[in-house]
């Protein structure tokens, strides 16, 4: 079998992704003098990427699954005489065996390092390895993967607390766990095992308390020569995932960053990188220490902000490396060589928005998203794949990422390009699903972010925090959002605004009334009341609905002016995943809901079973995580929903478990715990 070359020319472009990053590479691959005839991939209900990115074919998948196979992928390479493969980041991108088959049964190349670079850097262990080769610093970590739970034990009486259990083949996240104390040591062995494809862990001890997440940007040709374009900061994350990120970091100690930079020019010379790459490091101003974290051996979600400093469009660089360009034809002759250089005179942030509610442990949102709106301006990039058009709105479920949009802010000055994001984030609107945009303007509005005071436990140890600036902010807007419609209403057609009413069967409310006069009565129970919905103030249902009411009452000569407002909602957006699942009631205390959308794919209980108040009963998948579902209260299982499938879409509201009445079952919990 021949090994995949490096580099060589093309002309058929095949864009294995979708979302906001087919775009960027649809879009990056049409800007390049020559012919690229390019093609995107879609699913039946997600196809926005193509009409964005406006691939010269456009090709549908069967299913989301499809983008992870690998036979139906190299088919349709051949199909279509296809000569280079871009996967983008997620998917397929870390798998050597793609960058090999696609090589070998289609004659295409997979833009990226190559199988052999894949297969050394994208394995954690092996790249610790590297590491230690390369005389980089690393923490104590197991030295072979495992599933065996005494083997973790015994790392752990070597090393002691923390420790940090990830998948060998995870990413994004995925498959981590940070381990403080033994209480926590089984359960998370289990789940970060769930979230590993092969099932095998490793340890390490961790390094978490006061240390950023720094990454290195490498550029290689295939031949030993690398760069660097300096570093980004990625510090603020939950779970392991990343949220906001920003470029160049705000360490005052230059020459340790200099220190993390020499170490990945290091290793990604020794086994001769090709293309993008992203080095991964902890660091530690404070303890003037730093140790190698992983190596990200394709094109970053976040590379926007490197991209911003540089003025380096790092997309097309890497589609002409692979089309045989050297580093001189591409003006990077003598760019960041191993000498160290200077940041750019430039600050960048980035901003992930997602579909989520951070209200509610960060439970994906899904519905239609009926608008989308982030301004423009000096500095401003929004790199998304979501359109509002005729064709409809899009749609957000549980099949993909729940990346909505990455919004790009450059400044001058690290100041400049915080005021400009908060600016932006206060302009920016969405409905039909609930987004994470309250929390990304607490973010910047707290004052540890200005002063960049953010390690990786940072947002974890401040996120009551950062929500209630977030919410206090949209209040703020809010409340002159509504100032100003009062006065755009005032002369329109009934007192309605130009939207439509979402208002469907099925859907339920509660509100609260708030009387606009002094004025009271006294309510008659054998004369019906009538309520006029007089003025609508703000449309963003399901999600919020403020308006004007005129209440009628037999005691009241005249209508008594009321302002309506929503509090909570239970509508049918949740019917994009199912409509046939029982719904919960959540005034019912033997009701046990799911707290989230997703993919069930397990359920602990059965019926006639004992339950303890926050037992674990099931498991849902959001993006290949697990997430727990507990029970609020102790009880004896009457009825439990039935899984059909192996992994079923549900929905948010879903009832799950129905408890029977039951006053016993605290006792005899008592005697088995």
């Amino acid at each position: 079998m021949s090994s995949a070359p490096h580099s060589r020319p093309f002309q058929r472009l095949l864009i294995a992704n979708r979302g906001e990053i087919a775009v960027r590479l649809l879009q990056a691959a049409r800007e390049l003098p020559g012919a690229i005839e390019t093609f995107g991939l879609f699913t039946q209900d997600d196809r926005s990427h193509c009409d964005l990115g406006h691939p010269h074919h456009s090709i549908e998948l069967p299913s989301a699954s499809s983008y992870l196979d690998i036979n139906l992928l190299v088919e349709i390479a051949r199909q279509y005489a296809v000569d280079a493969v871009h996967p983008g980041y997620g998917f397929l991108s870390e798998s050597a065996e793609f960058a090999q088959r696609m090589w070998s049964e289609a004659g295409a190349i997979v833009i990226g390092p190559g199988p052999e670079n894949l297969a050394r850097t994208g394995n954690k262990l092996q790249s610790k390895e590297l590491a230690q080769q390369c005389g980089v610093p690393v923490l104590a970590t197991m030295q072979s993967p495992t599933s065996n739970e005494e083997e973790i034990r015994e790392f752990i009486q070597k090393v002691g607390f923390p420790v940090m259990i990830k998948a060998v083949d995870g990413g994004g996240g995925r498959g981590i766990r940070l381990v403080r104390e033994e209480a926590q040591l089984e359960n998370s062995i289990q789940r970060a095992l769930g979230e590993s494809p092969s099932r095998t862990v490793f340890l390490e001890k961790a390094a978490v308390d006061g240390f950023h997440h720094v990454e290195i940007q490498i550029i290689g040709d295939g031949t030993g020569q690398v760069r660097h374009l300096w570093e980004r900061d990625c510090s603020i994350q939950r779970r392991f995932q990343k949220v906001v990120e920003f470029a160049p970091s705000l360490m005052q100690n230059r020459q340790l960053i200099s220190q993390v930079i020499d170490s990945a020019l290091k290793m990604a010379s020794a086994i001769k990188y090709c293309s993008l790459g992203t080095f991964e490091f902890l660091v530690s101003e404070v303890r003037n220490e730093f140790y190698f974290l992983e190596v990200n051996p394709r094109l970053q979600v976040e590379h926007t902000i490197t991209e911003s400093i540089s003025g380096i469009d790092l997309v097309q660089t890497q589609l002409l490396l692979a089309q045989g360009r050297s580093f001189k034809e591409l003006g990077l002759g003598d760019f960041g060589n191993g000498s160290v250089l200077p940041p750019a005179n430039s600050h960048s942030i980035q901003l992930r928005l997602c579909a989520e509610d951070p209200s509610n442990n960060f439970a994906l949102s899904i519905g239609k998203i009926s608008d989308f709106t982030v301004p423009s301006g000096h500095g401003i990039r929004v790199d998304t794949h979501v359109q509002i058009s005729t064709a409809g709105p899009l749609i957000v479920g549980s099949n993909f990422d729940n990346l909505l949009a990455k919004i790009i802010v450059t400044g001058s000055t690290w100041e400049n390009a915080v005021w400009k994001a908060r600016r932006v984030l206060a302009d920016t609107r969405i409905s039909g699903v609930k987004t994470n945009l309250g929390l990304l303007k607490g973010i910047l509005m707290h004052t540890d972010f200005m002063a960049g005071h953010t390690d990786t436990q940072w947002l974890s140890l401040k996120l009551d925090e950062t929500r209630q600036l977030g919410e206090a902010m949209a209040q703020k807007s809010q409340e002159a959002e509504l100032a100003g419609s009062s006065v755009q209403n005032a002369s329109a057609t009934n007192g309605l605004t130009s939207s439509n009413l979402l208002f469907r069967k099925g859907d339920a409310w509660s509100l609260t009334l708030q009387p606009l006069t002094q004025e009271t009565f006294t309510a008659s129970d054998k004369i019906a009341h009538h309520l006029k919905l007089s003025r609508v103030l703000r449309n963003d249902f399901p999600h919020s609905l403020t308006a004007d009411i005129e209440y009628t009452t037999p005691a009241a000569r005249t209508a008594i002016p009321y302002r309506l407002q929503i509090e909570s909602t239970t509508t049918a957006a949740s019917a994009l995943v199912s409509t046939s699942h029982r719904r919960g009631d959540p005034n019912n205390p033997r009701h046990v809901m799911l707290p989230l959308s997703g993919k069930l794919i397990e359920i602990q209980v059965s019926t006639g079973d004992v339950v303890a108040e926050d037992q674990v009963l099931a498991f849902v998948k959001q993006m290949k995580m697990e997430l727990e579902v507990r029970s609020p209260r102790a009880g004896t299982v009457q009825w439990v929903h039935e899984m059909e499938e192996e992994e079923e879409d549900v929905a948010e509201g879903m009832l799950l478990v129905e408890l029977a009445e039951d006053e016993k079952a605290d006792t005899r919990l008592k005697g088995k715990l």
